[in-house]
């Protein structure tokens, strides 16, 4: 009788679990499908009487988002790029290097990972506008490749699964600490690398404050502030706002359920080599 209350439960909280996501996404599609007057007459969850792909024209060309794709792209690209560097360097040196202060060096880095962002922004603002990365793309890509101390520890539990025994055979080879880091440790980290560019691909593609605070200019918009801006010209005409929805939401999908099985293998697995 247990066992049969705790699997009905157990189902019972997923299948809810399950609406609560999906309904506003089925809603959104819905929406996006219909017309200005199908919309006015019709419920959420009513299908479209006359199903139509204008609304995705409009917002696409609109909303800008062909410069919105490709401003995130680059962004998107040089932050992830820079991330995967800066952090498997400082895995490399913290896990495999002996030096004083190391536990103090990773509690502190435990300790940034606490302290809310949004508290730091004035300094943070100020020292990007003295550098002169204000308005421009280089600001966000800084913040993105600076301040993620949990691409960082995702490398050093990984790399903590790497034999040592490999290190000091490339040593005996005649290998520097670089040579091992380049050939031994980092194609080793493959799985954890996988990791951390799905999960920092979709926060920066998501990412709104920054490029909102840091890129004020419409031409350096992303697809967030872009759909942000679309709003106030389309007023409340939500079934064009639900179809530029989508064309941010299908992407960052497509690409996630594609590879999300790299995340839990980048988390669990380790080096067997």
């Amino acid at each position: 009788m247990r066992k049969t209350l705790a699997a009905t439960g157990k189902y019972s909280s997923l299948v809810i679990a399950s609406l609560v996501t999906l309904v506003p996404l089925v809603v959104i599609v819905l929406t996006s499908l219909k017309t200005a007057q199908d919309y006015a007459t019709s419920g959420p969850l009513d299908l479209p009487r006359h199903p139509t792909l204008k609304n995705f024209v409009t917002a696409f060309q609109d909303a800008d988002m062909a410069r919105a794709f490709l401003n995130t792209t680059i962004i998107l690209v040089a932050s992830v790029v820079g991330t995967i560097i800066i952090g498997t360097m400082t895995a490399y040196a913290l896990d495999r290097f002996q030096f004083r202060f190391k536990k103090l060096v990773l509690s502190l880095f435990l300790l940034a990972t606490l302290v809310p962002g949004v508290t730091t922004q004035v300094a943070t603002f100020q020292v990007v506008n003295e550098l002169g990365l204000y308005n421009t793309r280089l600001a966000p890509i800084a913040l993105f490749m600076g301040t993620d101390i949990v691409s960082i520890y995702i490398f050093v539990q990984f790399m903590r699964s790497i034999p040592i025994s490999l290190d000091e055979a490339a040593t005996l080879d005649g290998a520097n600490h670089f040579t091992i880091y380049r050939r031994v440790i980092f194609p080793l980290l493959k799985p954890a690398i996988a990791t951390v560019i799905i999960i920092k691909g979709v926060a920066i593609y998501n990412e709104f404050y920054i490029p909102f605070l840091y890129m004020p200019s419409q031409d350096l918009g992303v697809i967030s502030t872009s759909l942000f801006r679309f709003r106030g010209p389309m007023g409340t005409q939500w079934e064009i706002l639900s179809a530029g929805a989508l064309l941010v939401i299908i992407p960052t999908l497509i690409v996630f359920l594609a590879l999300q099985k790299y995340i839990y293998n980048g988390l669990s697995a380790g080096a067997t080599k």
